[in-house]
């Protein structure tokens, strides 16, 4: 590569990292860019109200079921324990507001005390 070296980064790099930079910036502002008001269609809308729990379930769910790349073997584990209580905290309050903040709250609230406490 052409260029000074920049403490082991050369001008290529500097240069691909701008233009991805640029290009987050361009699609991010996009919207903002109209003048006219940009409204979703409803069913983005409603499938938009589910993104929470479906990325947190998507994050905890492997993290559960799995360690280390195998499945639990053993009911001596805190998670299983969190995570139901945070599924049924969540399906009783569903649709009443702050579904998702309670559901964490109340897994950990189980999972702290069985993982410290116990060693779980």
């Amino acid at each position: 590569m052409s260029g000074p070296d920049l403490n082991g980064t050369d001008m290529w790099t500097l240069g691909v990292i701008a233009g991805l930079a640029l290009v987050t910036v361009i699609t991010r502002c996009f919207f903002f860019m109209s003048d006219q008001a940009w409204h979703l269609p409803h069913w983005a809308q409603r499938g938009l109200q589910y993104a929470p729990i479906a990325a947190l379930a998507a994050v905890v769910a492997p993290e559960v079921i799995m360690t280390q790349g195998l499945l639990i073997s053993t009911w001596q584990d805190a998670r299983i324990y969190a995570a139901l209580v945070g599924a049924g905290y969540f399906f009783w309050r569903r649709g009443q507001g702050q579904a998702v903040l309670g559901t964490i709250v109340s897994g950990m609230a189980v999972y702290l005390p069985l993982h410290l406490g116990l060693g779980w």
